[in-house]
């Protein structure tokens, strides 16, 4: 099989994990705080680092890695029923990579698909405990129908917070330039912890966390990628700051207030990634 074919089924790989990580945070996020919601993080964080090894391995072979998100199941109105869902999503998981394990005769790839074959078997039945757990313990969906000014805040910076996580994460996988690369890991990761601190905050006060995102930057330039980075950033920084100041919810307030000034950060470590990119390239 040649190198595109296997790009396009890892892609394929690709999606489905994108779309477990986000399935999994929701329902995590919607039961608060309890040993189940950290376990169901847990595992939500092991697909994390499937969708690395396989962006990874489609750059290695010459592809792009995509930021489509496969399909969802995130209905249901016990949490029973969510972890229900939850198997499904891992059962589709299996089936799919035990199709490209037969498809794909690279050694290396097919090896790396086994090892996250055993992950998504694990998970399954994990997801097939918690449906009886959920059950016995009654567990609840904590979220609720706000819509107001704080709703509104809450949810615009976990679009943010998601589109600059695929943001961050593509251009990782495409600059050839190591210190930006591992910049970019960093600041990803700071990203997926804003989103969490949203997300919960949001289901705190009784909201409905959206986890979607908006227009994410695609340049294949490192220099050109900096520059896209630096400017949302300081959109976003100012935003943060303009609603910490309007927001009277004193928690809330100070939450922005730490995000505005994470943002501010990331402006300043891009900002000297970008001048250093910038007098690599005259030198050449």
């Amino acid at each position: 099989m040649d190198k595109n074919k296997i790009v396009a089924l890892l892609n394929q790989d690709l999606e489905g994990e994108q779309a477990a990580i986000i399935q999994y945070l929701v329902h995590a996020y919607a039961m608060g705080e309890g040993e189940m919601a950290c376990e169901i993080e847990a595992i939500a964080r092991e697909e994390m680092r499937h969708f690395d090894w396989l962006a990874e391995t489609i750059v290695s072979l010459g592809g792009t890695p995509t930021i489509k998100r496969g399909d969802m199941r995130t209905s249901g109105e016990l949490v029973s029923d969510w972890m229900k869902n939850d198997v499904l999503q891992e059962k589709d998981a299996i089936v799919l990579y035990e199709e490209h394990i037969k498809a794909i005769d690279n050694p290396k790839v097919r090896r790396l698909l086994k090892r996250i074959l055993s992950d998504e078997k694990s998970h399954r039945g994990d997801f097939e405990h918690f449906v009886t757990k959920a059950q016995k313990e009654g567990a609840k969906d904590l979220r609720g129908s706000r819509q107001d000014k704080v709703a509104q805040v809450l949810n615009w910076g976990i679009e943010h917070e998601y589109t600059v996580i695929l943001q961050y994460l593509l251009h990782s996988y495409m600059t050839p330039n190591k210190d930006v690369k591992k910049e970019m890991d960093d600041q990803a990761i700071n990203e997926m912890q804003h989103l969490g601190w949203l997300s919960e905050k949001m289901v705190g006060k009784k909201g409905t966390p959206k986890i979607e995102h908006t227009k994410v930057d695609k340049s294949t330039r490192t220099a050109d990628m900096l520059r896209a980075d630096i400017e949302i950033e300081k959109k976003v920084a100012a935003e943060y700051d303009r609603a910490a100041k309007e927001i009277k919810d004193s928690d809330l307030k100070e939450l922005l207030a730490r995000i505005r000034d994470h943002e501010l950060y990331h402006v300043d470590v891009f900002n000297d990634l970008l001048k250093e990119e910038e007098g690599r390239s005259k030198k050449r």
